[in-house]
């Protein structure tokens, strides 16, 4: 075999070996908007990428090769995360040996904080040559359970990037090498997609009520919370006959069982497939459950009204044994920390204050008014423009300094 010569590899140098790690829907867009970054900023410096991931298709599609798609089997809580505990442990011991045979130059964390946490703790054993980014660290800014679960989570970073301005802060107070870099999706809703232009593409008048219904991204959802905003759409129907509803669904995989609940419905609701945005941007109110679609929402103008459940045993470990306390649950109410949209929350939650809360926004003008204004500032906390593009260029300076630390060890 012919070793290749010096100036050869100057003219034509490796690939950088980035390696990212999430889970469920969010860090699926979230990972995909940044490997997008990453190739853009990469092409400006002529750097030619090689992306692996745990993931899911929106990554795969944006130029990752998946070593495993995380998008089924993420769930939130104690009991509902039960059944994908040895599924989550099979994926993560195929990474981990493909990592091993094939080390990266640099790892990416996104979110996913159990999984991560054993990937990390791995990394650090096994390969403590490879670079540690934590992209969107797990928000122990609300809800730490434990100052030991922080601590792991930034010995196991070279350094980490913050998407909210309150998660900068918290670690860095607890030590850790912290970047602020904005929120991405401030980038992908710059401007937001118009009222008109979406009620168009659905066939709506822009007459039409609509309110636009988002229960689940997960399974478990379907379960806990689809059965609960169904109700409530009962409810607003009753109150607002003329109204419309929208369901757009986000995964395959929950289409025939959002399609076999709603069967027990009788209710005037169109399922839009595709992308989220048209269906949240033609709605005068959006009834949602709680996590980074409230922010979608909210950088698209759209009044809302938030919800969650989970099981029932869950919530009251938490609550009664664990002693969880937050303010707010939704990310819209957590950045500024005010409450700029309704969350309706586990015991609190029930059909009929649901459809109040909707009924309210849809016909108060000046209830709608306040919501809007305090979109306007959490536009404003969310940071400027190009935040996956300023993740993406710390990234490859961390994956630069390890391959060229490699390279003069090989030298």
């Amino acid at each position: 075999m012919v070793k290749p010569q010096a100036d050869d590899l100057d003219r034509h140098p490796p690939a950088l070996k980035i390696f990212i790690s999430t889970g469920e829907v969010s860090g699926d867009l979230q990972g995909s908007l940044l490997i997008k970054a990453l190739h853009r900023q990469a092409g400006l410096q002529g750097i030619t990428l090689e992306i692996r991931a745990l993931g899911g298709q929106k990554m795969a599609q944006a130029g990752a090769r998946l070593l495993g798609d995380t998008t089924g089997i993420g769930s939130v809580g104690i009991v509902e995360a039960l059944p994908y505990v040895l599924p989550t442990l099979q994926m993560q011991e195929r990474a981990k040996q493909q990592l091993q045979a094939d080390p990266p130059d640099v790892a990416v964390y996104i979110d996913y904080m159990g999984p991560n946490l054993s990937l990390g703790k791995f990394l650090r054993h096994h390969l403590p040559q490879v670079a540690t980014v934590y992209y969107i660290a797990p928000q122990q800014w609300v809800w730490a359970f434990s100052p030991k679960d922080t601590e792991a989570l930034i010995q196991i970073s070279d350094r980490m990037l913050a998407i909210f301005p309150a998660e900068a802060n918290y670690y860095q107070k607890c030590g850790a090498d912290m970047t602020w870099v904005g929120h991405p999706l401030v980038d992908r809703f710059s401007p937001p997609l118009g009222r008109a232009e979406a009620r168009q593409t659905l066939g709506l008048s822009a007459t039409d009520q609509v309110v636009t219904l988002i229960p689940a991204s997960r399974h478990q959802e379907v379960t806990h919370i689809a059965p609960l905003i169904f109700a409530a759409a009962q409810c607003i129907q009753r109150d607002v006959p003329a109204v419309k509803f929208l369901l757009p669904i986000s995964m395959g995989s929950l289409k025939i069982k959002l399609e076999r609940l709603l069967k027990t419905y009788q209710l005037p609701i169109s399922l839009v497939e595709g992308s989220s945005q048209v269906a949240i941007a033609a709605a005068d109110v959006a009834l949602t459950k709680s996590g980074t679609v409230n922010l979608e929402i909210a950088l698209m103008n759209v009044p809302q009204v938030v919800t969650y459940r989970l099981n029932p045993l869950t919530a009251r470990i938490g609550y009664h044994l664990l002693k969880i306390r937050i303010p707010f649950v939704s990310p819209v109410n957590l950045v500024l920390p005010e409450p700029v949209v309704p969350e309706l929350i586990q015991w609190h939650a029930n059909p009929e204050n649901l459809a109040e809360a909707v009924v309210k926004l849809l016909q108060d003008p000046a209830e709608r008014q306040t919501m809007l204004a305090g979109y306007g500032r959490l536009r404003q906390a969310l940071g400027d423009p190009g935040a996956c593009d300023r993740a993406a260029q710390s990234i490859l300076e961390a994956a630069l300094a390890r391959a060229a630390r490699v390279n003069e060890i090989g030298a």
